[in-house]
């Protein structure tokens, strides 16, 4: 636009000044300026707009006041002076200023904006000054002027900057005020907001700027609130066109766009009237995690304590509501997360939510279900009235869920609701009336038949362990002082507090003992507690956190459950299940049913709490249970009298003349199962145990006979366990039955011929006879050792090579070929875990041989899944317990080459749960740093070596496939053994590699094709490493120890060069997740081709038609064989690296 021309002053241009002031100019000094420009100011600041001699007498001046010198002075009090000359002047000559130059009247605003950032130091002698300059131009609105220049918004962007920036918690209320004068006068009165003024606004509501300027975003705040009519358009322009229109790049804040919605809709939920339509439009993308940001975005705002959001938009509502069934299952926890917040802020949508926490609480995702119940309880312990019975239900339902983790948060929540409102009344008999059934349910779900529900066994595991702490800690303060107070030193506070505590009150000490004591009834023991809580309860105090950890330790200890009287009250209903007089069909099971639970209830409390049962009335319903036909029955009852009948002897006379003939009638002709307890529990309660013992022991060895195997299990399984428990007994006439009957007559005859239908496995009751004997046969001689504990008689020796011949027959030890495949893998099996029972004996440990050892690892490569699965499961419970030496965690590696999917992920999490144990065990336990070497999960690399080194596919390592087959089963361990870089672990295992390179095999040093296969797999150790890990190439101090029984070390090193050209293996990427890149066939020499699958199919197969899709053919018994092959020249190797 045309400006009109600048004003010229009257006269000859003569500059006039106020009287008193000579002339201002670059000549002197700045001292001097400035004195002459305080006099400029202060006659404009008392002139006004009706002075118009005055305002053309000094218009020459005015016009000076905005030339270069000025503007662009270095000295700030000069430019602070002229700014404020500057605004009284554009206060005088409104509406017109005497600057119509449009590049001069923007260099005046922005000269004028950049003195405004003396507004930051409040304690400045000028700041009033400033205070000045800030209040005109608000007043007058000298800014509005901008309005006429094209380019006005660049001084308004300055404007608004430079205001955010200064303002701080020092400044008054007067300055904001005039600073939102300021701003909001040119939002309001001008054409509009363009996008990057509103930036300048809208990044002070971004979290992090929020956080660094609170002030800065109340004044935002208060802008947009005054301006809502005005900015409302260009806020919802800017959202439509990142939202619907997704041109992210219209502003550097598109990134932030459900943050600001969230911060705009806190202010002023009018600033988004707009907007919110274009949420709805975001609920219905395709991008699951786009919709999931509007879920999130959404959930705040309708779960906001003071929102009307959902009353007030309710088609939003129901859209979003419909996301609780989205498919993408992040968005549906999401939704399921937020109805907490709303059920506690909103009662009154708790009615639409019902119905999709229904739903949800059936959910496929575990996750899911678990946060419905997290949600519902939360709220319920807010205040029950949020919670209606409907919601309720559904926790109700999910106590039956087929997840542990699910079933668990539910009962837990409703405990959590009884004891809340029921036993501590805290919303009074109407609320208490509501959840009444609670109890019931719980008691009635407490103890169920599945694997995962151990409820009851934790339980009473956890109070026994406290209960044996405590009684610890009481034995101490029997002891001298200066003995009891070491013990204390390292103790929590809370503990020390407790603990001298007892120290000076021989009464509470005497009351816990009475509460942990054996002989404690329910009823005593709340007289204990509330003794103990009373004298604890002085001085009182508003708040005492020690009292409530007490609280909370004698709830853990007191035996509020179990007594002799509640013994005795089941016992009297397992008689009137047993007599048929209880009303067991009412509750839904038959009496079979509740006299099989109510026994198996018995027999966990016969662990925990074994004195409560030493009575002649539950003795008696007890030998009534031995009687009964069922044999589960018959065997929970031997068990409970095994864990509590260690008084019969001497107190019930009566009771034991009729239990010892049932008990070896038990361990003659009873089931295996049962043999097995009737054998341990004369052993563990009669004093006499080796008469009673060997009064079996004699009938059953003179009547073995082999050509009737189906009466064989039951006496060779109570044999094998005499022969454990009394070694010093029945060792020596064991061994001519092992022999004599057991390897010669048994094992080493077939005397039936086998089922040939092809199947490798087949179900308990379809296995022969004979093959059962078998298998027993095999654990009697394992028990047999396992009570000796020595082999002075090379006995150990014989088996592991009678067990070893096992396995490279498959299982057909005579090799008549008259035994069928399923039965053979039986027997695998047997003579596997046979192998790995011994070396959990450190004395048989010794023995074992690295061709034994690798004959046992290599079971968990066996065609059939049932021996590979069963094997895994046996390998990692003996590991977890840390009863296996760790070379046997090294197995787990040739799980890579495992052609089903599930058994991979299995073994990968053995090993992940295993190297957790082994970590924590060794941070819990100082005297274990001596040990490391057999607890250090990185010692488990120098077996794995070795064990791959001689893995009978291994037959040519110059053949790319085995040498994939090598790496895959490298990284299966070493991906989980590298996830953290602890203490150096990675330069530490590439220390022990190249360790291993300077070294023989133990096994055939001097077999040098051997030693050779040994250092091609440490060189693609080598390489795994080193791609895993950039850290391993530190320096290491710690020098590793290998294990002489699988390395033998040279004098001098011979073998330090590489067999592979390591630099190119490093530019190779990185291997991938082995579970991924064993997903093809694996065709291996010397091996069935496994054909990869994850079909259920795989777990059942073997039942019907064969155990996994392999060949028919007979396995190669040199599958099991170690063979080593000629290697090619080394040439050949590099290519076959870089191929790998």
């Amino acid at each position: 636009m045309e400006f009109p021309q600048q004003q010229k002053p009257a006269g000859d241009g003569k500059i006039v000044y106020p009287p008193g002031v000579k002339e201002i100019t670059d000549k002197i000094s700045n001292d001097e300026v400035v004195k002459r420009l305080k006099m400029v100011v202060k006659t404009y600041m008392d002139m006004d707009q009706d002075s118009e001699e005055e305002k053309q007498q000094y218009l020459g001046l005015a016009l000076h006041l905005a030339s270069e010198f000025f503007l662009r002075n270095p000295n700030k009090d000069v430019r602070l002076l002229v700014a404020c000359c500057l605004a009284d002047i554009f206060r005088i000559y409104a509406p017109e200023a005497p600057y119509t130059s449009h590049d001069k009247l923007k260099d005046i605003f922005l000269f004028i904006t950049r003195q405004l950032k003396g507004l930051e130091d409040t304690k400045s002698p000028q700041f009033n000054r400033y205070f000045y300059l800030l209040e005109n131009l608000a007043w007058v609105k000298s800014y509005n002027i901008c309005f006429e220049l094209e380019d006005c918004n660049e001084i308004f962007i300055q404007l608004f900057k430079t205001l955010f920036s200064v303002i701080n918690n020092s400044h008054n209320q007067k300055v904001q005020l005039h600073m939102m004068d300021l701003m909001s006068s040119i939002i309001m009165e001008g054409d509009g907001v363009t996008q990057e003024l509103l930036d300048t606004i809208l990044i002070n509501l971004i979290p992090a700027h929020k956080n660094l300027n609170k002030q800065a975003y109340d004044l935002a705040k208060t802008l947009l609130k005054r301006t809502v009519q005005t900015i409302e358009t260009c806020i919802a322009n800017f959202f439509n066109q990142v939202l619907v229109m997704g041109k992210s790049s219209v502003s550097d804040l598109s990134e932030h766009v459900f943050d600001l919605i969230q911060e705009l809709f806190a202010i002023d939920p009018m600033l988004l009237t707009s907007v919110m339509p274009q949420l709805e439009f975001k609920l219905k993308s395709n991008d699951g995690e786009e919709r999931l940001a509007v879920v999130r975005l959404l959930a705040k705002l309708f779960g906001a304590k003071d929102s009307e959001l959902a009353s007030q938009n309710r088609p939003l509502w129901q859209c979003f509501l419909g996301r609780f069934n989205d498919i993408h299952v992040p968005v549906r926890l999401e939704c399921v997360k937020f109805a907490s917040h709303c059920l506690m802020n909103h009662p009154d949508l708790a009615r639409d939510l019902t119905e999709y926490l229904k739903v949800r609480s059936h959910d496929p995702e575990e996750a899911i279900r678990h946060d419905v119940i997290v949600t519902i309880i939360n709220a319920g312990k807010k205040d029950l009235n949020l919670v209606n019975d409907q919601l309720l239900g559904f926790v109700r339902e999910r106590t039956l869920d087929k997840r542990w983790r699910v079933r668990k948060e539910a009962m837990m929540g409703l405990a959590q609701l009884y004891k809340k409102y029921c036993l501590h009344h805290e919303a009074g008999k109407e609320s208490a009336l509501k959840i009444s059934w609670i109890k019931d349910k719980l008691l009635h779900i407490y103890y169920q038949n599945s694997i995962d529900d151990k409820a009851l066994n934790e339980m009473w595991k956890c109070q026994n362990m406290l209960r044996g702490l405590v009684k610890e800690l009481l034995d101490l303060h029997k002891l001298p002082v200066s003995e009891a107070n070491n013990t204390s030193e390292e103790s929590q506070d809370f503990m020390k507090k407790f603990n001298q505590v007892l120290g000076e009150d021989e009464k509470l000490r005497a009351q816990l003992e009475m509460l942990i004591s054996p002989t404690c009834s329910c009823k005593q023991a709340e007289v204990c507690v509330r003794e103990i809580t009373r004298k604890l309860t002085f001085p009182k105090q508003p708040t005492n956190p020690f009292l409530e950890m007490v609280k909370f330790l004698l709830e853990r200890i007191a035996p509020v459950h179990i007594d002799s009287e509640a013994i005795s009250a089941l016992v009297k209903l397992l008689n009137k299940s047993i007599e048929g007089t209880a009303d067991d069909d009412e509750e839904g099971v038959t009496p079979d049913t509740a006299i099989r639970s109510g026994l198996e209830l018995l027999k966990v409390l016969s662990f925990t709490h074994p004195t409560a049962f030493h009575s002649a009335e539950t003795y008696e319903s007890l030998l009534q249970c031995l009687k009964m036909e069922d044999d589960k029955v018959a065997e929970a009852a031997i068990q409970i009298f095994r864990n509590t009948g260690q008084k019969i002897e001497t107190e019930l006379q009566q009771i034991r003349s009729t239990l010892i003939p049932i008990l070896h009638q038990k361990a003659k002709r009873g089931t295996p199962h049962q043999a097995k307890q009737a054998v341990h529990c004369i052993h563990a309660i009669f004093n006499n145990k080796e008469v009673q013992l060997a009064q079996i022991f004699e009938p059953l060895s003179r009547s073995l006979n082999a050509d009737v195997p189906e009466q064989l299990i039951t006496p060779l399984v109570s044999l094998g366990h005499i022969s454990m428990l009394a070694p010093d007994q029945f060792a020596s006439p064991m061994k001519s039955i092992v022999a004599n009957f057991i390897v010669k007559d048994l094992l080493m005859n077939d005397r039936s011929v086998g089922n040939k239908n092809g199947k490798l496995w087949s179900t308990d009751e379809e296995v022969s006879p004979e093959v059962l004997a078998k298998v027993q046969a095999i654990k009697l001689l394992v028990r047999w050792l396992l009570g000796m504990k020595n082999n002075q008689s090379k006995s150990a020796n014989s088996t592991l090579r009678l067990l070893s011949a096992m396995l490279v027959s498959e299982g057909d030890l005579t090799e008549q070929k008259k035994i069928s495949k399923s039965d053979m893998s039986r027997l695998r099996l047997a003579a596997g875990g046979a192998i790995m029972k011994l070396a959990q004996e450190p004395c048989y440990h010794d023995i074992i041989t690295p061709e034994q050892f690798q004959l046992c690892g290599l079971v968990i490569n066996d065609e059939c899944y049932q021996v590979r699965q069963i094997f895994a499961q046996k390998l990692h419970l003996a590991l977890v317990k840390l009863l296996l030496p760790l070379e046997y965690l090294a197995v787990f590696a040739l799980c890579a080459k495992d052609p089903v999917k599930e058994r991979r992920a299995h073994a990968r999490q053995c090993l992940l749960k295993n190297i957790s144990v082994r970590r924590e065990y060794i941070k819990q336990n100082p005297l274990a740093q001596e040990k490391l070497v057999s607890l250090l999960p990185e010692y488990v690399v120098p077996y794995m070596i070795h064990l791959l080194a001689h893995d009978p596919d291994f037959t040519k390592p110059q053949e790319y496939e085995q040498l994939k087959d090598i790496k895959e089963c490298l990284w299966f361990m070493l991906e989980v053994l590298m996830t953290k870089n602890e203490n150096n672990s990675h330069a530490f295992l590439r220390k022990m590699v190249e360790n291993i390179k300077q070294t023989k095999d133990a096994q055939c040093p001097d077999d040098t094709k051997a030693n050779e296969k040994l250092y091609i797999v440490c060189d693609v150790a080598l390489f795994v490493i080193a791609n895993k890990s950039t850290a391993c190439h530190l320096d290491c101090p710690k020098d590793p120890v290998l294990p002489s029984k699988f390395f033998l070390v040279q004098d001098k090193a011979i073998h330090a060069h590489s067999h592979t050209p390591v630099l190119s293996l490093l530019m190779q990427p990185k291997p991938a997740p082995v579970l991924g890149a064993v997903n093809k066939p694996l065709t291996v020499p010397g091996r069935r081709i496994f054909t990869k699958t994850t079909t259920a199919s795989d777990t059942t197969s073997n039942t019907s038609t064969n155990s996994s899709p392999l060949s028919s053919t007979t396995i190669n018994k040199n599958r099991l064989m170690h063979v080593h092959t000629h290697t090619q020249q080394q040439k050949n190797m590099w290519a076959l690296f870089v191929r790998l």
